[in-house]
């Protein structure tokens, strides 16, 4: 099937876009020679193609070009890594695991590490209260407002330790904050 005029318009002006990004940072750097090159770079280069330094964000083991959304702005960075999954926020004392299973899907323990940010828990999240460093398997998530004044109600809650990160933790007193796909 060939592309449409308008679809050639769109994927010219993607190439012509790429083709005048800098290399590098400095203004005296050159620009891509192609869009293969682009791409090329981008998986050496680009910290948002992998994590850990030696995993690939996507299963698929593929470069990212210019984001954008069908309006035509660019997303963000981390917008673009959630791209195919589904951010859902489960019930009082659920897991992830169950979550993302009542919705006939699994959680993605890998993007749970994205989720674990302060600035995405407080898009889906209410957070009323503060964005707290926590210790738990049950995070991200966000404590019930009926919890314990001790348990600080209404706080979005963030792990340091990663490794802790899990798709079967939960905690009575908390709404999880899923990747499921």
């Amino acid at each position: 099937m060939l592309p449409t005029a308008c679809t050639r318009f769109f994927l010219q002006t993607q190439k012509e876009q790429v083709l005048k990004l800098k290399v590098a940072k400095p203004s005296t750097s050159g620009t891509y020679l192609s869009v293969f090159d682009f791409c090329a770079g981008r998986c050496r280069h680009n910290s948002e193609s992998v994590v850990h330094e030696n995993a690939y964000v996507s299963d698929f083991h593929h470069c990212f070009s210019l984001p954008s959304n069908s309006s035509g702005s660019t997303i963000s960075p981390v917008e673009a890594r959630l791209n195919g999954i589904n951010v859902v926020i489960g019930r009082q004392g659920e897991s992830c695991d169950s979550v993302c299973k009542s919705n006939g899907q699994s959680c993605v323990l890998n993007k749970l590490l994205i989720l674990n940010q302060c600035d995405i828990i407080q898009k889906y999240m209410s957070c009323k209260g503060a964005c707290l460093a926590s210790v738990g398997p049950d995070q991200p998530a966000e404590v019930v407002d009926d919890a314990p004044k001790n348990l600080n109600p209404g706080a979005c809650l963030y792990t340091r330790t990663q490794s802790m990160l899990s798709c079967d933790g939960s905690h009575r007193h908390t709404r999880r904050l899923c990747p499921c796909a």
